[in-house]
């Protein structure tokens, strides 16, 4: 029998995430959220994703977010959460009103939590909030993994980890998913995972940086780039990562896989982290790429070091995260809370 999933989140991932779900057989329905009303009417009218530029197949059924209790009915098998890391708050709510039974969530949302003794993980957060409102515990896993969202949704080749601390669901996940072109393994590392899946927009920034840079150098004779720059600062960003995980309770094994280094490497291709990155190379600060070039784009890397920076000074100072060994993060955060230019302290970099 055909399973049902419901998608809260409209944006190009969950969007993208309607393909293999669809090949599968699955039933698939797709609810906006409230600054998605424009992709959903496109949806509706001719299947065009107007943001994937793809048009989706056609046993789609989209769903504006005022009718998420009839997206979800009493029929759906699980729900992916696709929402941005700021509305994780706001889908809580909207899922706490309509659900009614302990209905398994995937989520493809990207962040950290930030808690008094460190940093919690996105699903673990969402579990306990939706237990709280509801009075049961509802089965949670996550996506983690390289995962371009215009690529899944033309069928390319795609490796991607899922993550839950219940193995058995993390497996059944997996098996459902599989495609021909869509190929989820599984973890239980849900820190490691999760640590990377949020860091990973994070150090894509500083990664961007040199790119921009670039554009601010005298032309060199032969034509020279910044590539070099570019790989210590990726380096360096993987070997923080791991200090980050390690901290968190995560595994070296996801650090090291795709959920880590293969993220990252993807992230640093493109996107609004890389474009962040870009114009702070070219000498401006935060709040002026945020005031000019960026005003309206949500960024997920800046957005996470800004929510989780007293956290992350806190561990510092605890000694839970050795911080000569944070070089790159600490100019990270400072650029982004203090608005100082972000200029990469080489010297720093593989000493501590």
């Amino acid at each position: 029998m055909s399973k049902t999933v419901t998608i809260l989140g409209a944006g190009v991932m969950g969007s993208a995430m309607v393909l293999p779900f669809a090949d599968r057989g699955m039933h698939v329905r797709l609810a906006g959220t409230h600054l998605d009303r424009a992709i959903i009417d496109s949806v509706k009218a001719s299947g065009l994703h107007p943001k994937l530029n793809v048009t989706l197949p056609k046993t789609v059924q989209a769903f504006h977010h005022e009718d998420l209790a009839k997206a979800v009915g009493d029929d759906t098998d699980f729900i992916l959460l696709g929402v941005a890391s700021a509305g994780v708050e706001w889908a809580i709510d909207k899922l706490a009103g309509v659900l009614k039974e302990a209905t398994p969530v995937i989520m493809i949302t990207k962040g950290m939590s930030p808690e008094p003794a460190g940093l919690g993980a996105f699903p673990d957060v969402v579990q306990a909030a939706l237990q709280t409102r509801l009075g049961f515990k509802l089965p949670v896993a996550a996506i983690g993994g390289p995962c371009i969202a215009g690529e899944l949704a033309v069928r390319r080749q795609t490796g991607t980890v899922i993550v839950s601390r219940d193995e058995g669901l993390a497996q059944s996940f997996a098996r459902d998913f599989e495609t021909d072109y869509y190929h989820p393994r599984t973890s239980t590392d849900m820190m490691g995972v999760e640590a990377c899946a949020a860091f990973k927009n994070f150090f894509a920034i500083a990664v961007g940086w040199a790119h921009g840079k670039l554009e601010t150098l005298p032309e060199a004779e032969n034509k020279g780039r910044n590539n070099n720059a570019a790989a210590i600062l990726f380096d360096q960003a993987v070997r923080e990562m791991m200090e980050l995980s390690r901290a968190l309770g995560g595994t070296a094994e996801s650090v090291w896989g795709m959920p880590g280094t293969g993220d990252l490497y993807v992230t640093c291709q493109a996107g609004r982290n890389s474009r962040l990155g870009n114009n702070l190379g070219r000498g401006l600060t935060y709040n002026q790429v945020k005031a000019g070039p960026m005003r309206d784009d949500t960024i997920e890397g800046a957005e996470l070091g800004r929510a989780v920076a007293a956290s992350l000074r806190a561990m510092m100072k605890a000694g839970t995260l050795v911080a000569t060994r944070l070089p790159l993060t600490q100019a990270l955060l400072d650029c982004l809370t203090n608005d100082t230019p972000l200029d990469p302290p080489w010297a720093k970099f593989h000493t501590g």
